[in-house]
C-alpha cells in the first residue's frame, strides 16, 4: 500500500494554493519555461464535430520540451529540496516506468544526492539509459510495476534510502501543479484544461492550481481504459490495486493514493477513458500535424479532445498538456501504425 506522507499542515489530503506558489518560486530558473503551442488543424477537427474553439485553435502546454523530456522534474526537485540533512546523506530511491525515474535522477544529481531508481525489466531502453546518464543507479526488476514496487521496498529498507514517491505526496503534487499556474499566465481566460492521469499528481495538481486561481475553468483527466486506477478508486471509495497495461506506459500506475484521490474529488470535473488506438492517434496527430514528438502518455489528453471525449462548448479556449516526449525511436513506426483513423478536414480557400 502507499506510504503515508507528512501533512505539511494540510488537512484532508488537500494541497493548498500557497504550496503551488512556493513550489513555483523554488523551481524558478531551475526548469524550462515551456511554451504554449497552438494548432488550427486541431481546431478544424473539432469544428467538423460541431465545436468551434475560441480563435479556432487548440492549445497545448509543451512539457515534452521540459528537462528530461517530461514534467516529472518539477515534483522531484520540489521533494528533494525538502529532504533533511540525514536523508540527503543517505540517498533516495524511487520507482517508475521511466519519466519520474529520470526526473528524480536529475534532481538528485543537481542536489548532490545519491539516487537509486527501480524500473520494470521491460522499461523503455532510452529512459533507462537516460537515468544512468543522469548518474542514478538503475535496478531493473519485475515484469510489471507491482513487482518492481515490492522489490523497491526491500532495497529501501536494506540501504536506508528515502522514498521519493511518483505521485502520492503533497510536495510532488505541488511541483507538478506549477504547470497550471504557467498555463494561466499564458492563457488567463482558458475555459478547459485536459491532462493525462497515471497516479494523478499531474492532473490533480494542475486542477487545484487552476481552480483555486480561476474557479470557472473546468479540468478533465484522461486515463487508458486498461490503466484506470484513479477512476476505479473514486468509484469504489478506496485505493484499488490494478495491473496496468497500456501503450501509454507513463500512465500505468498500479494504484492511486490518498492524496490524489482527495484532490481528484475536490478539483476534477470528470475523468474520461480512452483506448490505446485512440491514444496513438494523438501521437500521430502531434507528429504529423503539429511537428511535435510526444510519447503516448503525453498525447492522451490531445487524443481525448480530438475524438470528442471531453465536454467542450462553442467558443471555449482549450489547453491540453503534452506531458512527455520520451519515445523509443525504434518503435515509432509500430506506434504510428496502431493509431485509430482520424479525419482531418482540408483547408478550404475563401472565395476571391
Amino acid at each position: 500500500m502507499p506510504r503515508p506522507s507528512h501533512t505539511l499542515a494540510m488537512p484532508d489530503h488537500i494541497v493548498r494554493l500557497e504550496r503551488f506558489q512556493e513550489a513555483r518560486r523554488l523551481l524558478d530558473g531551475r526548469i524550462a519555461r515551456t511554451p504554449i503551442l497552438a494548432s488550427s488543424t486541431a481546431g478544424r477537427v473539432l469544428a467538423a464535430r460541431g465545436i468551434r474553439l475560441s480563435d479556432g485553435r487548440l492549445y497545448a502546454k509543451a512539457e515534452h520540451l521540459q528537462k528530461t523530456g517530461a514534467f516529472k522534474i518539477r515534483g522531484a526537485l520540489n521533494k528533494i529540496a525538502a529532504l533533511t540533512d540525514a536523508e540527503r546523506a543517505a540517498g533516495v530511491i524511487t520507482l517508475s516506468a521511466g519519466n519520474h525515474a529520470q526526473g528524480v535522477a536529475l534532481a538528485a544529481r543537481e542536489a548532490g544526492v545519491y539516487a537509486v531508481v527501480m524500473m520494470p525489466a521491460g522499461a523503455v531502453r532510452s529512459k533507462v539509459d537516460a537515468c544512468r546518464g543522469y548518474g542514478a543507479e538503475v535496478i531493473l526488476f519485475g515484469e510489471h510495476i507491482n513487482q518492481t514496487w515490492a522489490r523497491m521496498d526491500e532495497v529501501a529498507a536494506e540501504r536506508g534510502l528515502t522514498f521519493v514517491p511518483p505521485f502520492d505526496d503533497p510536495l510532488i503534487i505541488a511541483g507538478q501543479g506549477t504547470i497550471g499556474l504557467e498555463i494561466l499566465d499564458d492563457l488567463p481566460d482558458v475555459d478547459v484544461v485536459v491532462a493525462g492521469i497515471g497516479g494523478g499528481a499531474l492532473c490533480t495538481g494542475i486542477a487545484a492550481a487552476v481552480k483555486e486561481t480561476r474557479p470557472a475553468t473546468r479540468v478533465y483527466g484522461v486515463e487508458p481504459v486498461t490503466s484506470n486506477a484513479l477512476s476505479l478508486a473514486l468509484e469504489r471509495g478506496e485505493i484499488v490495486r490494478i495491473q496496468p497495461r497500456s501503450v501509454a506506459d507513463g500512465l500505468g500506475s498500479p494504484f492511486a493514493g490518498e492524496w490524489t484521490m482527495a484532490m481528484a474529488r475536490r478539483y476534477l470535473d470528470e475523468i474520461v477513458l480512452i483506448d490505446d488506438a485512440t491514444i496513438l492517434a494523438g501521437v500521430r496527430f502531434a507528429l504529423e500535424r503539429m511537428k511535435q514528438l510526444v510519447e503516448p502518455a503525453g498525447a492522451a489528453a490531445l487524443a481525448a479532445v480530438l475524438f470528442g471525449q471531453v465536454p467542450i462548448h462553442d467558443g471555449e479556449r482549450v489547453c491540453v498538456v503534452f506531458s512527455g516526449g520520451n519515445v523509443e525511436v525504434g518503435r515509432l513506426g509500430e506506434l504510428l501504425a496502431g493509431a485509430a483513423p482520424l479525419d482531418v478536414p482540408a483547408v478550404v480557400a475563401e472565395p476571391g
